[in-house]
């Protein structure tokens, strides 16, 4: 089993529960970590066990014995440095969304294939084992003909002008924050994109939305979406068929699921695991790396410029 060396571009909470799995992950080795300030680079690999610790991002890609980079920066700043990890030779896996826009994206994919790198966006949610029993029960018939698909999430974020979420310079707003989940998750059921778009925002005093709920349609299925920073949403997903119906409670990190006919649970489905579950998405990583595949079949190039059109298409509807 070949082992994968990890550089982690920022120190942030993102990056710190990434790490923190990567215990569970038996391909991952956690080599090296990169922040704007050196003593915070020490801080974060004297707590992590990280044998490497750089100040600035560039050090990092500099690195030659760095074999994938984990970007967990506000995702405004995840073009230009996905772009200068692949330009070193690095494979990388992005936090999500990937880019603020289409363009951004395709570039990267684009850039990635040229260099037969992997580029994979971080969605660890696809890779955990309740929506992947989720999806088998809708697959193999279980509640019938989908009809319905319902996402949520939000928590509540206190306003304050100057902070990351709210601020329009940082591409700000729970659309590209939060938003991101709702719809991947959607799009990880569904047969075909979303379209007749309905969406209904709240702005905050800084521009940037901080209540979106989005309705439309996918084939012959309605879907229902909502993100948001003024409170805590249900944060479940519900597959409803004409038969019965999934629900996963707290999807984005799910680790259960429950199988409905009509009133009655007939089946669930628990995980039991002992780590967060983002440890799932490094474990692909590193077996798309060891084995010189560029490309995930669970979260695509495809897939990732889907989302991104999905976010414009609806920030264009706020």
């Amino acid at each position: 089993m070949k082992i994968i060396n990890w550089g982690i571009v920022s120190t942030g909470r993102i990056a710190a529960l990434f790490c923190q799995d990567l215990a569970f992950s038996p391909q991952s080795h956690l080599y090296a970590v990169a922040a704007r300030q050196q003593a915070d680079a020490d801080t974060f690999a004297k707590q992590y066990g990280v044998d490497k610790s750089y100040q600035g991002y560039q050090a990092l890609f500099d690195d030659p014995n760095v074999d994938i980079v984990y970007i967990a920066t506000p995702h405004n700043f995840h073009f230009q440095q996905a772009y200068d990890a692949l330009m070193a030779g690095m494979h990388v896996l992005c936090e999500k969304p990937m880019t603020v826009s289409v363009e951004e994206c395709q570039q990267l994919c684009q850039l990635a294939q040229q260099k037969g790198l992997l580029l994979m966006e971080a969605l660890w949610t696809y890779f955990l084992p309740a929506m992947k029993q989720a999806k088998q029960w809708l697959e193999d018939g279980k509640i019938g003909q989908l009809k319905h698909v319902k996402v949520d999430f939000g928590y509540p974020i206190p306003f304050s002008p100057n902070g990351r979420e709210y601020n329009r310079q940082l591409a700000g707003g729970c659309l590209l924050d939060m938003g991101i989940y709702p719809l991947a998750i959607a799009d990880y059921f569904l047969a075909a994109d979303i379209d007749d778009l309905y969406v209904q925002a709240q702005l905050c005093e800084t521009g940037v939305e901080d209540d979106v709920i989005i309705i439309g349609k996918s084939e012959q299925v309605a879907v229902s979406l909502a993100s948001s920073f003024q409170c805590r949403l249900s944060n479940n997903a519900y597959l409803i068929g004409d038969k019965g119906y999934i629900v996963i409670p707290d999807a984005f990190r799910a680790s259960e699921c429950h199988l409905y006919h009509l009133d009655d649970l007939v089946d669930s489905y628990t995980d039991n695991r002992h780590s967060l579950g983002y440890h799932f998405e490094a474990d692909e990583a590193c077996r798309l790396v060891a084995l010189g595949i560029t490309q995930s079949d669970i979260v695509s190039h495809q897939d990732s410029v889907l989302f991104q059109s999905q976010l414009a298409r609806v920030k264009a509807l706020i």
